[in-house]
Order: C-alpha cells, then sequence, then structure tokens
C-alpha cells in the first residue's frame, strides 16, 4: 500500500527543509512552504545554483506564522516577528514579476553576512495571487512553479541503483527537495502518471513533471557541490521531450486538508507520462 513517509515544507525559498509528522496542506502547498525569499537588492531572487551557503540557514516559523527565527553555524541565531501587511516591492522569480513584504535591516544584514552577498528578505503579501501553470492550474508561495513537489522512494531507489553502476555514491531524498514523499508504489517514476491523488483529508492535481537543475548537485548539509551528478546519470535515462531531466512531479492543491506521514496514497486518476 502507498503511503506518506515524509513531509517537509521550506519556509524560505533555497534555504533548509522543515520535516514534520504531519502538516496542513493550504491551496499554497504545505503551510509556510516558501513563504518568504531571499532577493539580492535589486529584488532578484537567490538560489543555490549561485548561493549554496542558503542550504546551511535552518528557518522554523512559528504555527500562526508570525515568528520567523533563523540558525546557521558560527552565526547567532536571528528571530524576528514577520511583517505580513506591510507595504509590498517588487520581486522578481525566474523573470517573472511579484511582489514581497520586506523583512527589514536586522534580518538582511545577518542574510547578507551568512550569504556573503548583500540580500533581503521578503514574505508573500496577503493578496498575493499567483497562477501556476501546468495541467491543473494552481497557485503556490514563491516555490518554483506548482505547489507540490512529490517523490516516490522507488525512483530514488532506481537513480541510486544506476548511480551505483557508475561508481558514485548514494544520494540522500534531500538532495531533490520534496514536499511529499510516497513508498509502497514498487515501480519507478509512478508519480509520472498519478495524476489525481488523494492523501489524508487532501486532494492534489498533476501539473507537470519536476525539471531538474544544478541545486541537485548541492550537497544539503554542507553546501558543497559534487561535480555532475545526478545530472549526468538523470540525462541518460531521464531527459524529457521538451527538454532537460526529469525527476519526480509537481502537484496543484485541489482540496486542502491536513496530511501525515503514514496517510495511504489513493490514486483516482492515471494517465500517460509527458515524458
Amino acid at each position: 500500500m502507498p503511503v506518506v513517509t515524509a513531509l517537509t515544507y521550506y519556509p524560505v525559498k533555497g534555504c533548509a527543509g522543515v520535516t514534520v509528522d504531519q502538516a496542513r496542506l493550504t491551496p499554497a502547498g504545505l503551510a509556510h512552504d516558501r513563504s518568504f525569499m531571499v532577493v539580492s537588492e535589486e529584488g532578484v531572487f537567490r538560489t543555490q545554483r549561485r548561493h549554496p551557503r542558503l542550504t546551511l540557514i535552518r528557518p522554523g516559523v512559528t504555527h500562526d506564522g508570525a515568528q520567523l527565527t533563523l540558525q546557521a553555524d558560527d552565526f547567532e541565531p536571528l528571530a524576528i516577528d514577520v511583517d505580513a501587511f506591510g507595504p509590498a516591492r517588487p520581486v522578481e522569480l525566474f523573470g517573472n514579476a511579484h511582489r514581497g513584504i520586506d523583512q527589514g535591516d536586522t534580518v538582511a544584514d545577518w542574510l547578507s553576512s551568512v550569504l556573503d552577498a548583500p540580500s533581503r528578505l521578503v514574505r508573500v503579501p496577503p493578496d498575493h495571487d499567483r497562477v501556476t501553470d501546468g495541467r491543473t492550474p494552481g497557485t503556490s508561495g514563491y516555490a518554483d512553479s506548482s505547489a507540490v513537489h512529490l517523490l516516490s522512494r522507488a525512483t530514488l531507489d532506481l537513480l541510486n541503483e544506476k548511480l551505483g553502476e557508475r561508481g558514485a555514491d548514494p544520494l540522500p531524498m534531500n538532495r531533490f527537495r520534496p514536499n511529499v514523499v510516497v513508498d509502497g508504489w514498487p515501480e519507478p517514476h509512478t508519480e509520472d502518471r498519478a495524476h489525481r491523488l488523494t492523501l489524508g483529508a487532501a486532494e492534489l492535481g498533476y501539473t507537470k513533471l519536476a525539471v531538474r537543475c544544478a541545486v541537485t548537485t548541492v550537497d544539503q548539509e554542507t553546501a558543497a557541490r559534487s561535480g555532475p551528478e545526478p545530472l549526468r546519470t538523470l540525462a541518460g535515462y531521464r531527459r524529457a521531450a521538451r527538454g532537460g531531466v526529469v525527476f519526480g512531479a509537481k502537484y496543484a492543491v485541489l482540496r486542502p486538508g491536513k496530511v501525515s506521514v503514514g496517510d495511504e496514497v489513493v490514486v483516482g486518476e492515471w494517465g500517460e507520462s509527458e515524458r
């Protein structure tokens, strides 16, 4: 029986995740997922592609979202009261214009020191009206695209088998930063074809395959880049028809609700893989 085996949300885009036993799935994904984003002084989002040290920042957010804490080794922890209703400034995510509420100079100085680059922190404004694309339209905070990234254990096991054949070390699940991990599907890449599924009280609709980038080469514990893997191996068997390599799937939230580790994953609609 396929079940949810891990739930992780990422309060600050690009930073470390928070793994929980249960979570509230909102229209924009797991509660607080990618609610905050680190940007340059000009408002352009920062990513592990250029700033791998983002993964060394460990955020925490209170249940009501009113307070954010940030920790990083060799730096004093920082706690701030979240400004959720202040004036919004323009920010840019993958060339697309959005808005964000700046969280002030104290956290900006802290982030700038950790990343060794002038940075600021913004929060999704209350009237954030982003519409995500794909087979099932939806919304999300500052995620790359759709609200939920789901990956199955069988999919990672196959990759690690192929990495082993090349003499490379296996990779942990966190290298791919999924929100939901499913175990119990016997076939790798079943998520490619699971176009409508229920987990706990929530329901998800498939949007697209997850195109992978250089972030997958960053060790999420140390921020070290590991070289061409896993992209080199993925390119040998997971090239997408539209370009790039794909691994895992993205989903929009059709019905919000509570989700817990151990919940059965029920597929209500199957489809063909886009690959």
